[in-house]
């Protein structure tokens, strides 16, 4: 049980208790974190005097001192560590009733609300959308304290209307985070990042609690209470528990979203798509675009970031078939290098290859050096929430590899016949010179088949020498031939997956999976594929369907094999990019997307027009645009 907890309760029925504390400092720096061990309250009267100064002068402002004066260095950072300093302190202040802790809390030890404090952490640590640059995992981390001292605030000074400042960034924050989670409510592991933490954080339970009295009784946040299963015992917690029993339960869809990141929002972001099928499951596409999860201007401890510009997560059917890492770490697991990061997690975690993205010359983006991509981020292209087809979302990354820029189009159709929707990837880099450039995507499950041969390699050695690649085993190998497609099906759980991606300038697929030079078994081994291919401007043209159910009990399987047997690539240039998918009944579905950078006179969503392409006449209007062929050339255009 955490100190903030206890004296957030110990305050809203007056400053009573009686307890055996342990203090824990998570950084050994700054009070992050205190733990109890066990505790009975009481009534306050009913302590002796000196049992009343044990708990108050010896603990509690002991504790607030330690914090603003010996650790005073530490004190104002804004970060998460900060949070938890502000909020311990501002509490322990309220408690005690005094007013120079509280002061210190809120405003910083220089009293001015800007270089540190509880109202320094709102205003600098996130963006206006409430996105946290860390990412998720350290998000719900911070927004426990934050919380907690924000309800406090709201007590014992309610005329600071605390909910309401920044714009509620209070609800915004909340908001990003909850946001971010995949449909069966874990978070997505961007940066250094649990694969495992979820929800049912306390940070995030709180979040939905408070949200939903606050702010307003909205109906995601009673979806969530319900996924959950808990709320935060309170007032709050009572009233959506309430509100939860009295309707039947359902998933909670956050929708298509683009979450901004940086001070200003000008740092990129986050792009997610949501759209739910005709069996109620929410699919799930997440793109990253955002800054690096590190920034060494505001800490040194800020340092979480991970090589991953335009990664791709992928989510349907309870799981992420196309998955990020994380981090290497077992945490708090002390036989496993202490619960500490494990040297892996720099040497492969962090490196590009860990990631679902292209990898150029086998090197990670910004050569891996953190201080480069700290001056790095990606731009938002379009984002098209409301589609007669579905979704979409693109993102541009320039520089991330020295006069290299890359584009990523994410798109999410909801398509006639399809009972899942069909993700199309559509990742393209321009360059001057020639490149190796390695399409890279991991996932789980069982290889079922291939439309292509392929050698697999009797004795194991490491795919690479550095920035990841010596982490990973190269298990298999093909080569393809110019203007080949190639199609890869797996199992995963109950559900088959399959990769289509066309390689005009052919290149090998290579079947990786990790563990390679890692003497003491610190990393899962899991399955990559990597497309590989050369020249200076390239574009890979990927679509990924779920398809079929595998049912081992029944020892049923239907639609093993999916409807997509070929990607074709028509071309692409600064204009558009245009593809066609052939289908296994002779249909074609052919997809433009928009490559203009859009003009201060005419956006994304206005720029169009008809043209003809290696003899192919298309009309091409907005973000993105569908056209489907059939054998008697029966054509419907969006």
């Amino acid at each position: 049980m955490d100190l903030i907890f206890l004296l957030v309760h110990l305050e809203s029925i007056g400053k009573t208790d009686a307890c055996k504390w342990l203090i824990v400092s998570a950084d050994n720096s700054v009070v992050n974190r205190l733990n109890i061990d066990g505790c009975n309250i009481v009534n306050r009267h009913t302590l002796s005097t000196t049992e009343q100064h044990l708990i108050e002068g010896d603990l509690l402002r002991e504790m607030a001192l330690q914090a603003v004066v010996t650790h005073a260095k530490d004190f104002d950072i804004i970060h998460n560590h900060g949070l938890w300093s502000v909020a311990a302190v501002g509490i322990c202040g309220y408690v005690l009733n005094d007013g120079d802790l509280v002061a210190k809390a809120l405003y910083g030890l220089r009293g001015d609300g800007e270089s540190g404090g509880f109202f320094a952490q709102l205003t600098q640590l996130f963006s206006p959308d409430g996105y946290y640059m860390e990412g998720p995992y350290y998000h719900r981390f911070a927004i426990r304290p934050l919380l907690m001292v924000a309800e406090v605030i709201e007590r014992r000074q309610p005329e600071l209307n605390i909910y309401q400042f920044k714009e509620r960034v209070i609800a915004r924050t909340a908001d990003a985070l909850m946001a971010c989670a995949f449909p069966d409510g874990t978070l997505p592991a961007l940066n250094d990042a649990s694969k495992s933490m979820n929800i049912n954080d306390e940070g995030i339970i709180i979040a939905t609690s408070l949200c939903f009295q606050r702010y307003k009784p909205d109906d995601v946040l009673i979806a969530m209470a319900q996924h959950q299963n808990e709320v935060w015992v309170s007032a709050a917690g009572l009233l959506l528990s309430n509100a939860a029993q009295s309707v039947t339960p359902r998933p909670f869809n956050w929708g298509c979203r683009i979450l901004r990141d940086g001070p200003d929002g000008e740092r990129g972001g986050v792009g997610i798509l949501r759209i739910q099928d005709e069996e109620q499951d929410i699919n799930m596409a997440l793109l990253a675009f955002g800054q690096h999860g590190s920034d060494s201007r505001l800490h040194a401890a800020l340092d979480h970031g991970h090589f991953d510009g335009l990664h791709l997560s992928l989510f349907n059917r309870g799981r992420e078939y196309l998955r990020d890492y994380g981090f290497g770490r077992w945490v708090n697991v002390e036989p496993k290098f202490g619960g500490r990061y494990i040297p892996e997690n720099d040497s492969y975690c962090k490196q590009t290859v860990a990631h679902n993205t292209v990898v150029v010359d086998e090197r990670s983006q910004h050569q891996g050096d953190t201080a480069t991509a700290e001056r790095h981020w990606g731009q938002l292209h379009f984002c098209v929430p409301n589609h007669p087809y579905g979704q979409g979302v693109s993102a541009l990354a320039h520089d991330y590899y020295p006069g290299i820029d890359m584009q990523r189009s994410v798109l999410m159709l909801k398509l006639e016949g399809f009972r899942t929707p069909l993700v199309v990837d559509l990742f393209r880099l321009t360059s001057e010179e020639e490149h190796q450039y390695d399409y890279v995507f991991h996932h789980q499950g069982q290889l079922l088949r291939t439309d292509f041969d392929y050698y697999s390699f009797p004795q194991l050695v490491p795919l690479g020498k550095q920035d990841g690649y010596q982490h990973l085993w190269k298990q298999g190998r093909a080569r393809i031939a110019p203007q080949e497609s190639v199609l890869v099906s797996w199992l995963d759980g109950d559900s088959y997956y399959s990769y289509i991606s066309a390689l005009p300038a052919g290149g090998e697929v290579i079947f990786a999976r990790s563990g390679a030079n890692d003497p003491h078994f610190n990393l899962r081994s899991e399955p990559a594929l990597i497309a590989r291919t050369w020249g200076k401007s390239m574009l890979f043209a990927s679509v990924y369907e779920t398809h079929g159910y595998f049912n081992e009990a029944s020892e049923s399987s239907t639609d093993a094999r999916g409807q997509i047997v070929r990607v074709e690539l028509i071309g692409h240039d600064d204009d558009v990019s245009m593809v066609r998918l052939h289908l296994v009944d002779e249909r074609q579905l052919t997809i433009v997307v928009c490559n203009r950078w859009p003009s201060m006179t005419q956006p994304v969503s206005e720029q169009g027009a008809w043209f003809n392409w290696n003899g192919n006449r298309f009309h091409w209007q907005g973000a993105f645009s569908v056209q489907w062929e059939s054998p008697d050339s029966l054509t419907r255009k969006y």
